[in-house]
């Protein structure tokens, strides 16, 4: 009982704009897995408050692959992975927007536009910008890209292209950041999220979970984003890829990835969350329970991992009740406070 007390407590302060304590945070993450429904429960009541049963989803389009000079362990693209991967340079205008069009065609609200890399060249800014241009002339879809690091002048330029939202993710604790990369600082990766804010752009800002962090970094990555305020919050699960440093990094359970999904919408009521790469290989069978707490999903796989179908992400929305959200009269972002 002083448990069921404890997890609606949680739910209560998430409703009041309280942030967790960080003994509370820690008890979610150690809650028994013989509790997980209730703690779901918990967390479903604030995601209910704001997002009511929508579940918003979001198309990745892999438009740069491999030859990244970046060390970032858990990526099959890095200068140390030998994964056997597709490499390629960045791909045309045309083949950005048949990508939007599949977008769309998905039933996804907002088409994200990666490439690898340490961050973009000159040239790949304009013609991301002119592909972004020719996009939103004829396709209604918000435009994400992840570009890896920018400076001022590139988010201005994205920005003016019509670009919606940057994603840059802290993928950890600060303290923890030097164990999965080494060519970059987690301070290089606040600076473009600085960056990009003051271009006015959306902020989409998150994790990867699973790389050998403890309960402590877990936490560190939840209270950052409590001070970088994205207007969405992809969590991904490390799904190891053969020839990676991480590759033998593989002990989430999907209980524990509930948990942290829990901890996230108690301590960022108001913002989007994602369940982001990994989500089929953590999750399994319990992946319909991750939009009890989270209130967004990615269709049609990742950069170098694949996902689940959009047709079959639609039947699991529907079997749980929920509902897809086609369109959103509100400007982007509206409604979703951080």
């Amino acid at each position: 009982m002083m448990h069921d007390v404890f997890y609606q407590s949680c739910s209560v302060k998430a409703l009041r704009d309280e942030p967790l304590t960080r003994d509370e945070a820690a008890a979610v993450l150690s809650a028994p897995d013989d509790h997980l429904l209730k703690l779901l429960d918990a967390a479903f009541a604030v995601r209910r408050r704001y997002f009511g049963r929508k579940v918003r989803l979001q198309m990745l389009q892999n438009a740069k692959s491999g030859a990244c000079q970046e060390d970032c362990h858990y990526c099959s693209q890095s200068s140390i992975s030998t994964a056997p991967i597709e490499r390629y340079g960045l791909l045309p205008r045309e083949a950005m927007m048949a990508g939007a069009k599949q977008a769309a065609a998905s039933k996804a609200q907002r088409y994200c536009i990666v490439i690898s890399g340490r961050g973009p060249l000159d040239r790949e800014i304009d013609e991301i910008s002119e592909a972004v241009r020719a996009i939103k002339r004829d396709i209604p879809i918000q435009i994400c890209c992840s570009l890896g690091l920018l400076n001022g002048e590139q988010a201005r330029r994205l920005k003016a292209a019509g670009v919606d939202r940057i994603n840059h993710n802290l993928n950890t604790s600060e303290r923890y950041h030097p164990s999965i990369c080494t060519t970059h600082a987690y301070q290089d990766r606040l600076a473009t999220i600085r960056h990009a804010r003051d271009a006015n752009l959306e902020i989409c800002c998150g994790g990867i979970l699973g790389m050998g962090e403890q309960d402590e970094d877990v936490l560190d990555l939840a209270y950052a984003l409590l001070d970088v305020r994205p207007h969405s919050i992809p969590l991904n699960t490390l799904h190891p890829v053969q020839g990676t440093p991480l590759e033998g990094c593989d002990d989430l359970s999907p209980q524990r990835c509930l948990k942290i999904l829990c901890l996230f919408r108690f301590l960022h009521p108001k913002t989007e969350i994602r369940v982001a790469g990994g989500r089929e290989h953590n999750l399994r069978w319990l992946q319909p329970l991750s939009l009890y707490p989270a209130d967004s999903v990615f269709v049609n796989g990742y950069l170098t991992t694949p996902g689940q179908p959009a047709p079959d992400v639609w039947k699991m929305i529907e079997d749980l009740g929920f509902e897809v959200e086609v369109q959103d009269d509100q400007p982007a972002g509206a409604g979703r406070e951080a």
